[in-house]
């Protein structure tokens, strides 16, 4: 071990910033939960679930806002400055962008049931969760194989994302013969596939963290 990480050991730390963090991985797994109950819903039954994603959107700006406030007022903090910084606006863009994903869906009218929509919600969800997980570990050393582990399946999730949205792109052009309704639909699926693009920045966040305290 370096001598500056020994030191740093030796000094206590401001531990608040992994409760902030997992309260950011909580309102985002409820976020992408919520988000792929849409797909099943009628068009009257949507407003209430996207409205709801907009309040755990807000929750989560004023959490990451409450995580920089403190990164300016402790002098000590348990990872890097600016990891801590990247993390939560990662994970905060995760949450904008499913609650973009929902707008759209909701003022697009986009049609009930749609398949390769819930494939997309269900793998934002599934790799939110594995998010969670590596949150509730950063900082645990000797779990850093088990966090390696989540941090492949959230890169795997995000392999699977490229693949059905690459399908979803191809079925549109093939079926849809609107042109302002295949609009829609690509919007909405493009936004989908980012979210899942933004999770694995978070991984990628995680994995740098792990490197680094490794």
């Amino acid at each position: 071990m370096r001598f500056d990480r020994i030191i740093q050991s030796l000094i206590p730390h401001d531990e608040k910033f992994f409760v902030q963090f997992d309260n950011l991985a909580r309102v985002m797994v409820e976020a992408a939960d919520t988000l792929r109950t849409l797909p099943s819903l009628s068009k009257t039954e949507r407003q209430a679930v996207v409205d709801r994603i907009k309040d755990l959107e807000h929750k989560a700006d004023s959490i990451t806002h409450e995580v920089f406030t403190e990164l300016n007022k402790t002098f000590v903090t348990p990872l890097d400055r600016e990891d801590i910084h990247v993390l939560a606006s990662t994970l905060d863009d995760v949450i904008d962008y499913i609650d973009g994903s929902a707008n759209r869906f909701h003022l697009y009218k986009i049609k009930k049931n749609s398949a390769n929509i819930q494939r997309l919600t269900d793998i934002i969800y599934q790799a939110a969760v594995e998010i969670q997980r590596g949150i509730s570990i950063l900082g645990q050393p000797r779990r850093v194989e088990e966090l390696a582990g989540i941090l492949q399946r959230i890169n795997q999730f995000e392999n699977d994302a490229d693949d059905i949205f690459n399908e979803a792109i191809a079925e549109l052009f093939d079926i849809e013969e609107n042109a302002i309704e295949l609009i829609k639909n690509k919007e909405v699926l493009v936004s989908l596939e980012t979210a899942t693009d933004k999770c694995e920045d978070v991984a990628n966040v995680l994995e740098s963290i792990m490197i680094k305290n490794a």
